[in-house]
Order: structure tokens, then C-alpha cells, then sequence
């Protein structure tokens, strides 16, 4: 299933829009601060599927019900990019256990692959697992990250967090991804350039947020 949070209106779209404005981008601490800002969001949104049960909590002046998840997620980003992601969701899970992914594109005319050079992750037997990247572009570097993910348990159910994401990513998330899973997005844009990068997209999130590579 997909979500695709910027279909009703909130703030957030205040946030999306910023991101994507080529001038106010070009502020990195602002464009990092809106990332985080949409990781919490999304964090809460994805956060109304877990499993609650009531507890009871003694107040100075009486007892009060309250509802409170039992499921505590790992969280899995995708360095580098993902990083202000990333923090925006430990803010709403702070006890979370966390991992991280090291993939990166490599591109050609005509090709594009994705190469997964490092994988640090807790755990997933039986788990809630999230996993955060910026930009659902081609969607390999997502079936890839799971497939490797995989070899350390198998997740009660896989959240797919994105930013922005394209048409061609969800299809192949659809077709290849084997485990349960739920896609969120802030937006389902247009297409994939002949470059493979996402249009409108809103650039790259990586060299936004930190500068540009070598």
C-alpha cells in the first residue's frame, strides 16, 4: 500500500515547497531543518498503524487510561542523504534501535546500479522495521537494502519512508519487493529523467543538505 501524505492539505506542504524552491534551498541549514521536520510528521503518521495497548498513569490529582504502542521499530537509513531524515524519526521514536546502509548510485548513458558497501542493523527478527531514504527514484537501492536486511531476520513489516517518489520506483517496489510492506511518501511526482533522477524532484538531497561530493 501507498500513502501519499501532500493529497491533503497541512503545513507540511509549507515545508515540501521549501524544499523544493531552488532559491530557498540553497540555505542548507534551512533545507536540512525542513527534512527533519517532515521526518517527524511522517514518523507520526506511520506511528498510527502500530499496536496499542491502555496503560494507567497516576497523575498528581487521580488516575488517567492512556493508550501506548507496544511495537518499538529499528530504524534504517541510507547514508548520506538520509541523515536529517533520519534524526526527524528518532526525535518521534527516541528508543528506537537504529541501523544504516552505505549505497550509492553509479551511473551510466544508457544504465543505472546500485552498489551497498556497508550494512549495520540490529536484529530484525520479528520486528517493526522503517526504513528512511530521501528519494524513491528507480527504487534499487531500496529491493537491494531489504535483500541485505534480510540475512538478520525477517521483519514482522517493512515501512518504506520517502520524501518525494517517482512512478517508475513504486512499480518495481510493487513487482520485486517480497516482504509486507507499506510505501510513504510526502509526493508521488512525475517521472524519472533520462538521467534517472526524480521530476520535479527537488534536486539531490545529499549534496543539498552537506554540499557537493568529489
Amino acid at each position: 500500500m501507498i500513502t501519499v501524505l501532500n493529497r491533503q492539505n497541512s503545513v507540511a506542504n509549507q515545508f515540501l515547497l521549501e524544499l523544493r524552491d531552488k532559491s530557498i534551498q540553497q540555505n542548507r541549514a534551512r533545507f536540512r531543518n525542513n527534512i527533519e521536520r517532515l521526518g517527524e510528521l511522517m514518523a507520526y503518521e506511520i506511528s498510527r498503524k502500530f499496536q496499542y495497548n491502555q496503560v494507567k498513569v497516576q497523575t498528581p490529582l487521580g488516575t488517567s487510561t492512556v493508550n501506548i504502542s507496544t511495537d518499538n521499530p529499528v530504524l534504517i537509513t541510507v547514508l548520506r542523504a538520509g541523515l536529517p531524515y533520519f534524526i526527524g524519526f528518532q526525535h518521534i521514536f527516541g528508543e528506537a534501535d537504529c541501523g544504516f546502509i552505505g549505497a550509492y548510485r553509479k551511473e551510466s548513458d544508457a544504465d543505472l546500479t546500485i552498489n551497498l558497501d556497508y550494512l549495520a542493523t540490529p536484529s530484525l527478527e520479528g520486528r517493526k522495521l522503517i526504513i528512511i531514504d530521501p528519494m524513491l527514484a528507480t527504487g534499487q537501492s531500496v529491493i537491494k537494502s531489504v535483500n541485505a536486511l534480510l540475512k538478520h531476520g525477517t521483519p514482522k513489516h517493512v515501512h518504506i519512508a520517502a520524501l518525494v517518489a517517482a512512478p517508475e520506483g513504486v512499480e518495481l517496489l510493487e513487482k520485486k519487493l517480497s516482504v509486507s510492506h507499506d510505501l510513504w511518501t510526502w509526493a508521488l511526482d512525475e517521472k524519472l529523467n533520462e538521467l534517472f533522477y526524480i521530476v520535479p524532484g527537488l534536486g539531490d538531497a545529499g549534496d543539498l543538505s552537506f554540499g557537493e561530493k568529489l
